[in-house]
């Protein structure tokens, strides 16, 4: 039962040249293997939070994850939480094993920021079983011919900058979150090659601080009755700014200090739904021209001109949209 675990957010598995079929209707189109390229890659992936386990053991600190799904089992459509979850910190091996099996060539994991940094910052001291956990997980995979994806944050900020400064509410987390960057980098990317910064910021916006349907679970009493706090008219806004710098400022250190040496990659992994106008009429073709600039647009506009998307700037009224330095617009783009 552990495989349908491991294979979470799986990148279904063309895995031999036999052909297989999408669905038992002889009618349906084959695919094989070998109709892609070679070097077309296929992988799992997983997050720490939804497969690791030992939420509390050698060392890792608490993540808001922990203490959103122990402290408000309700909130978990089965009440569970991650403090066993596929036990893949005490059986990674079983699990490279059956990637290997299955015939994957990639596997993309995220690392657990708070198994790293306890307390989320240098000051708060680095956890050398944390590291060594993720050098056997990487070196296993390499050992299975498995190429490791590595993800840098998966929403677990970790629960001691939530109580500090809000988390991703506070711009101190940009230096945080760089801190920890380089320290992923600087043990694992003799070996990492492909690292994706943040995944799917967009989400971490609209749930964690709109919907409040996944930690830190802030929103506003208009959006939802239940909250437990928040402002879902400016967080937003905040979260994702910091967001962006945070990536920013990871691909800044690993471009200065790493990419000459590691010859890796370093971007970010962006959701990216598509929008069509319901009619052809101006009103709609607006309106889908707005939304894709509220969600794919927000994250990529920045990284490309080093400012938010106009639709964003023309409707967030009232200085709820920061702003970027120009410091920070030069780090941006690109």
């Amino acid at each position: 039962m552990r495989g349908k675990y491991l294979c979470l957010l799986v990148l279904i598995v063309l895995a031999s040249n036999e052909v297989l079929a999408a669905s038992n209707n002889s009618s349906t189109p084959k695919v094989r293997r070998s109709d892609f390229p070679e070097d077309f890659i296929f992988g799992s992936a997983t997050s720490a939070y939804q497969i690791e386990g030992a939420a509390h053991q050698d060392g890792r600190g608490p993540s808001i994850w922990d203490t959103y799904s122990e402290k408000y089992p309700e909130k978990i459509k089965d009440g569970s939480n991650g403090s066993v979850a596929a036990d893949s910190y005490h059986l990674y091996k079983e699990d490279v094993a059956l990637l290997h099996q299955i015939g994957f060539n990639a596997y993309r994991f995220s690392i657990s920021w708070s198994r790293i940094l306890p307390r989320g910052n240098l000051k708060g001291g680095t956890n050398q079983a944390g590291i060594d956990y993720y050098n056997n997980l990487i070196n296993e995979l390499l050992s299975k011919g498995i190429k490791p994806f590595a993800t840098i944050f998966h929403w677990d900020t970790p629960q001691s900058l939530e109580d500090a400064f809000g988390g991703f509410r506070g711009a101190e987390i940009v230096n945080d979150f760089q801190n920890y960057a380089d320290i992923c980098f600087k043990n694992f990317g003799d070996r990492v090659k492909h690292w994706m910064t943040l995944n799917e910021p967009l989400t971490v916006v609209q749930q964690g601080y709109v919907a409040g349907g996944m930690a830190p679970g802030r929103c506003s009493n208009f959006t939802k009755s239940n909250c437990k706090g928040g402002d879902g008219i400016t967080e937003p806004y905040i979260v994702g700014h910091n967001l962006l710098l945070a990536h920013g400022a990871a691909v800044k250190v690993y471009r200065e200090k790493y990419k000459a040496s590691q010859k890796g990659q370093v971007g970010i992994a962006l959701s990216a739904g598509w929008y069509l106008p319901y009619t052809e009429s101006a009103a709609d073709r607006l309106a889908a021209a707005r939304i894709m600039a509220f969600t794919f647009d927000y994250f990529l506009e920045p990284l490309v001109t080093g400012k938010y998307p106009v639709d964003m700037v023309n409707n967030v009224k009232g200085g709820r949209l920061p702003t970027f330095t120009a410091q920070q617009s030069k780090m941006l783009k690109g």
